[in-house]
Parts: structure tokens; C-alpha cells; sequence
């Protein structure tokens, strides 16, 4: 019933600065722009997802609880929300699986500059159902607009997100047996622990697990958390050139662990986020 992944949420303090930031990182210009229920908001939205920008505004309850994640994490990844085609019936699932969905509510968002309206029908698990990581669920009634390219060497879709468990089996069975994502892939090493893909739509869920360290704490009061993104680009020499030259840290770029792929790291201008990008092999998307 997820369909694939519609947005991931990064929190910031300064919206306007981490705006002008991924329209960099980007080359896109902003899709939608809003502000309400505490929160201003910019979505850039690429070929299978959207990115939202979010920081807290006024006085009330969520802009408190957005400043209180600021001030106790930083800036970076806050949540996913994944696609269904049919939220009522996904509701019903959850709450079977006792991840304590919230009653399915209706929202709607008006752009700031277009004032175009879109709407959807949204639900949320119980974060300590999801092993410490807000997920969220919509259906939309119609789609985003995209985001503009206004420069070379744009950034064009997801490749994966990255969420790091100190307990393998069970975000295993969260994200394949309970959310019904399809698992691609499960390797393990002693060297450096364990790698499973989950399929979401044409991008990857990557959930990595570490050997433990004896001054970890005890792996049932760890949390999972997210820990990056990598994003697809068609030409990564032309996206290389063009963040050095706007003064972005990026790495030199380098062959891809998959046959056929070239990657490099970004270092600065991500809100905090682990960022990768990656030149899929000819003819295919990564995975």
C-alpha cells in the first residue's frame, strides 16, 4: 500500500538561508512555498520526491516542539512520509500492526507566490512504534509542480536515504514485514557490519547497522536515526564544476561501489545532512 516515498522534512532555524542553500545544491528553484500551523515551509520537488525545508514560526505548540528538536539536535533530517494511493485502507493496516496511526486528517496548503492550492489526506505512526523515526503517510490529491532547473549539472531525483539501527532484525521487520517495502538486498560483514535495501517506489530506503562498540549503549534503549541522502545527477562532472564554483565543499570525484557508477560528497550547503551525490550507470538508476 506505500506507493513510494513522497517527501523527507529537514528542520532548520533560518529558512531563507537554507532555501538560497539548496536552490544551490540543487540548481532547482523552489516548487511551493507556505507558512502556518507554526512553520514556515519551501518544498523543492525532483522526479520521484520532494525535499521540505521547514522552520519554526510564531509562538505556538509546534513552533515550540520544532525549536526544541533545533536546539537538541541541530539542523538536518527530521522525518519520511511515504505515498499511498489509498490512505483509508493503509490507516486500517497500521493500526493492525500496532503502529498507532493518528486519525487520517485533511490538509490543504496554499503556495505563497502562485497561490495555487493543493490538498491531502495525511496520517502518522507513534514514533516509539518506528523505532524512535517520525514517519508519515499521505495521499495527495494531485501533483506537486516541479521544481525548475536553473543552472547545469541539477540534481534530478532521490537515490537513497540512509536510516542507522543499532538492531538490524527489527528495523528489518518494520520496514519489510509491518510497511510492506520489498527488500533488495541484505549483505553482512564483520568489518563493517550490515546492509539491507528496501525498494520505495524507484528509490531505496537503506537501513545500515554497525558491529557494536563496548561503550555503546544497550541496543534496546537505542533509537534508529536517519543518517543521509544520496542524490542522483546525470552528469556529475558538470554538478562538480558547478558547486566549486559557488564555493560548495565538495570531494573529487570518485568511482561508485556499484559497477558503473561515479560518486562524490558533499561537505557544506546541506542543512546538516550527510550528503552524496551519485552519476547512476548508463541506461539505469542506481540501487
Amino acid at each position: 500500500m506505500i506507493t513510494g516515498l513522497d517527501h523527507v522534512v529537514v528542520l532548520t532555524s533560518d529558512i531563507d538561508a537554507a532555501s538560497a542553500t539548496y536552490q544551490t545544491l540543487f540548481a532547482r528553484a523552489p516548487a511551493w512555498q507556505n507558512s502556518g500551523d507554526g512553520a514556515e515551509r519551501v518544498l523543492f520537488t525532483l522526479d520521484n520526491m520532494s525535499l521540505e525545508l521547514m522552520a519554526p514560526s510564531g509562538a505556538d505548540a509546534n513552533a515550540d516542539r520544532i525549536r526544541s528538536v533545533l536546539a537538541a539536535q541541530g539542523e538536518g533530517l527530521a522525518s519520511l512520509c511515504f505515498r499511498t494511493n489509498d490512505i483509508a485502507k493503509l490507516h486500517r493496516r497500521l493500526d493492525r500492526l500496532t503502529l498507532k496511526p493518528e486519525p487520517v486528517a485533511e490538509v490543504e496548503s496554499r503556495d505563497a507566490l502562485s497561490e495555487a492550492v493543493l490538498s491531502w489526506k495525511r496520517t502518522r505512526t507513534a514514533s516509539d512504534a518506528t523505532r524512535g523515526i517520525r514517519l508519515f503517510y499521505l495521499q495527495l490529491a494531485s501533483e506537486r509542480p516541479r521544481s525548475a532547473p536553473t543552472a547545469t549539472g541539477p540534481i534530478t531525483a532521490m537515490d537513497h536515504v540512509v536510516v542507522s539501527t543499532p538492531d538490524p532484525e527489527r528495523a528489518a521487520a518494520l520496514y519489510g514485514a509491518r510497511l510492506g517495502l520489498d527488500m533488495a538486498l541484505d549483505r553482512s560483514h564483520p568489518d563493517w557490519g550490515r546492509l539491507m535495501f528496501f525498494r520505495c517506489g524507484d528509490l531505496i530506503v537503506e537501513v545500515t547497522h554497525r558491529p557494536a562498540k563496548p561503550a555503546d549503549p544497550p541496543r534496546d534503549i537505542q533509537h534508529d536515526r536517519l543518517s543521509g541522502i544520496c542524490w542522483r545527477v546525470a552528469d556529475i562532472d558538470a554538478t562538480h564544476a558547478r558547486l566549486a564554483e559557488a564555493g560548495v565543499d565538495v570531494s573529487e570525484v570518485r568511482t561508485g561501489r556499484k559497477p558503473g557508477t561515479r560518486v562524490m560528497t558533499v561537505r557544506s550547503g546541506t542543512c546538516g545532512v550527510p550528503t552524496l551525490l551519485v552519476q547512476p550507470s548508463a541506461g539505469k538508476a542506481a540501487d
